[in-house]
Formats: C-alpha cells, sequence, structure tokens
C-alpha cells in the first residue's frame, strides 16, 4: 500500500507540472512584446506581483522555516525565474517612465522580501513560529492576488459574456488549486490550504459561469486577448 507520504509527493509532483504550465502561460504575451518590439497597453503588475508571491513561498518552503517542503520551493523557485525573465523582457521593451517604475518596484520587492527574511530568521528561533509567520504572510498575498478573478467573475455577470475568462485558464487554475489543496490535506498545512481553498471555490464559480454564459457570448469574443492570459499563482 502506498503511503501517505509517497501519495503527498506524487501529488506534489503532479502540482508542480500544473502550476509550471500556469507559469508559462504569459509565454505568448511576451513573445507579441519580442516580435513588435514594444509592451505596447500590457502591463507588469501581475508579473512583479508574482516575482513576490514566489519569493515568499520559497522562503516559507525552507527546510529551516517548514522541513518537507521541498517541492513548494522547486515550483516557486521555477517560477521565480520565469517571471524575472517576463519581467526583463518588458523592462527591455518598455520607454523610460515604465521602466523607471518596474525598477522602483524591484527595490520594493527586495527591501520587503529582505525584510521579512530578517524578521523571519532573526526574531523567530522554531520551525512552528518562523512557518506560522511567513505563512500568514503568504495566505494574505494570495488572497490578494485573487481579487484578480473576483473583478473578471463580476464582469462575467454584468455583461452575461465570457470574453474575459478564458476556459483553458480557469479550467488550469481549478485544477492547480485542487492538486495543491490535496496536497495540503495529506499532511495539514493550513497555511496552503487557505489559498488553495479559495482557489478551488473560485475555480469552481468560473467555470460555472462559463457554462452559463457560454451561449450567451457572441462567437467572435471568445478568443480575444488570449494572450493577456496570466497565472495566479504556483502554490
Amino acid at each position: 500500500m502506498v503511503s501517505k507520504d509517497t501519495t503527498r509527493t506524487i501529488v506534489g509532483i503532479i502540482g508542480n507540472v500544473i502550476s509550471f504550465g500556469l507559469f508559462a502561460s504569459p509565454i505568448p504575451t511576451f513573445k507579441k512584446i519580442y516580435q513588435d518590439k514594444t509592451v505596447a497597453a500590457f502591463k507588469p503588475d501581475p508579473y512583479l506581483a508574482t516575482v513576490l508571491n514566489c519569493c515568499l513561498w520559497v522562503i516559507y518552503g525552507l527546510p529551516v522555516v517548514h522541513p518537507d517542503s521541498t517541492l513548494v520551493i522547486t515550483i516557486n523557485g521555477i517560477g521565480l525565474a520565469m517571471e524575472l525573465i517576463y519581467v526583463t523582457v518588458f523592462f527591455v521593451y518598455s520607454d523610460w517612465t515604465k521602466r523607471r517604475k518596474i525598477l522602483i518596484a524591484l527595490a520594493c520587492i527586495i527591501l520587503f522580501v529582505g525584510a521579512m527574511a530578517g524578521i523571519t530568521f532573526g526574531a523567530f528561533h522554531s520551525h512552528h513560529d518562523r512557518s506560522m509567520f511567513m505563512g500568514i504572510l503568504c495566505v494574505v498575498f494570495n488572497v490578494i492576488m485573487y481579487a484578480s478573478p473576483l473583478t473578471v467573475i463580476q464582469r462575467v455577470i454584468r455583461t452575461k459574456s465570457v470574453k474575459y475568462m478564458p476556459f483553458a485558464l480557469s479550467l488550469a487554475n481549478l485544477l492547480n488549486a485542487i492538486i495543491w489543496l490535496i496536497y495540503a490535506l495529506l499532511k495539514i498545512d493550513a497555511y496552503i490550504v487557505v489559498p488553495n481553498a479559495l482557489g478551488t471555490i473560485s475555480g469552481v464559480v468560473q467555470i460555472v459561469l462559463f457554462v452559463l454564459f457560454y451561449n450567451s457570448t457572441p462567437k467572435e469574443e471568445e478568443a480575444t486577448d488570449k494572450a493577456q492570459e496570466v497565472q495566479l499563482s504556483g502554490v
């Protein structure tokens, strides 16, 4: 019989694969930016937010903070590298006004993450305390990131159109949340359970809305702005 730890590892690996797919979802956006040599109307905010989110989860997954969380580190480490590449491309093809904002945002992220890491390792001296401090931070920022789909959900209900809610991305986010929720429940980790429980609820609502309003969406609208799809989170 497969042990709980083995099952958790398998689920975590599946979660890594799905999360990687979500992290890769902006590639068409940056292919377009590279081809056009301009960022046009695209904004760097989602990628900068994900950089911060990944940094926090990497710290949370460290053995000295929350042991047995290697798979949390791997996917968020990969995600962090990918997001930094996206931000770099965005920086290269932006005007100086946007570049200045990106540099300021990155400086703030570095200072904030450095401060949080300093507090984690300097003020707390047990796995429990460090996990609680970083875990609460991770939950707070994940919940903030889920505010984006809520605005999309509100727009779908108001317009009765799924134009701005691509089915593939909604389904992938739902599967990602479910997998990481299972991963967290196999060895109770409340700080991973909370954001992914919310993500599961959000994903189910999006799928239900898609089913309800698919037929009322003009067909020419369905594929609009697919290149702007952005993942929510790695964990």
